[in-house]
């Protein structure tokens, strides 16, 4: 049974571990290509796009996968849907690893948008000196924001567009509270942009802006494709993925 990863996160390389060395299953983890150095899963590895698409229906058939899981960010919307409209295409089951959502606590002064676009609509009359933690893709929309400062955190460089008053911080995940509040106070932070991406990994941040009382534009995530069966966690993924290789067939979609 030939099993499709469509990774690039933390919950795709915990279930290519869970999944690596299983009898009877080949693994094939597919990153996007994006970030320069890669902390590579077990199991094969392709780097790139496949064209859409289509070009993704073409290569589950050529390599006879038998089942998806979309383990991708929770923001990169473009490949879920594409690989919905490829396993709908091949008749391939398609699985989505999603983690869940951050949750507002009490004090939180969270200001929900739906895009960066409104993000960067909404940031004037909220500060100054910006946390920008979107990573270095969506720059563009904040480049028109003169008279803000950003400091922009991200694993790799960005390229323009991008504001012009921006401090670069490279940096990968996990975070301490500690160090999310010393780069508060140090940068003088008032105004603190994130993505609702979820997880342990970056969600210091929000404890700290809390604490600051400051407010933090929270971008909402896009919604997974309709009829995509979601699982919250690599445990309960590779438990799906075991249960159905002993019966020796995933389930065939119409």
């Amino acid at each position: 049974m030939h099993v499709l990863i469509l990774g690039g996160t933390t919950e795709a390389r915990r279930l290519a571990e869970l999944l690596h060395g299983t009898p009877g299953l080949k693994l094939t983890n597919s990153l996007a290509g994006r970030v320069a150095s890669p902390r590579l899963p077990p199991g094969e590895t392709r780097v790139g796009g496949f064209g859409g698409a289509e070009g993704l229906a073409a290569w589950l058939s050529e390599q006879t996968v038998d089942v998806i899981v979309d383990a991708t960010h929770p923001f990169a919307g473009k490949i879920s849907f594409n690989a919905a409209q490829a396993a709908a295409a091949t008749h391939v089951p398609l699985l989505a690893l999603r983690r869940p959502g951050w949750v507002p606590a009490e004090g939180d002064r969270w200001h929900e948008v739906g895009s960066l676009e409104e993000a960067a609509q909404a940031l004037p009359a909220l500060g100054r000196r910006v946390f920008l933690t979107t990573g270095r893709m969506g720059l563009a929309a904040f480049a028109d924001l003169e008279d803000l400062w950003f400091l922009v955190r991200s694993v790799d460089a960005p390229e323009p567009p991008h504001p012009a008053r921006m401090e670069v911080l490279l940096d990968r995940g996990p975070f301490t509270l500690d160090g999310e509040r010393e780069l508060l106070r140090r940068h003088r932070i008032d105004v603190v942009v994130t993505k609702d991406s979820g997880g342990a990994a970056t969600a210091p941040k929000l404890t700290a802006a809390r604490e600051a009382r400051l407010p933090v534009l929270v971008v909402r995530r896009p919604p997974v494709p309709e009829g995509v069966t979601v699982f919250p966690d690599p445990e309960k993924a590779a438990q799906w993925v075991r249960e159905h290789l002993e019966q020796g067939a995933f389930p065939v979609i119409d």
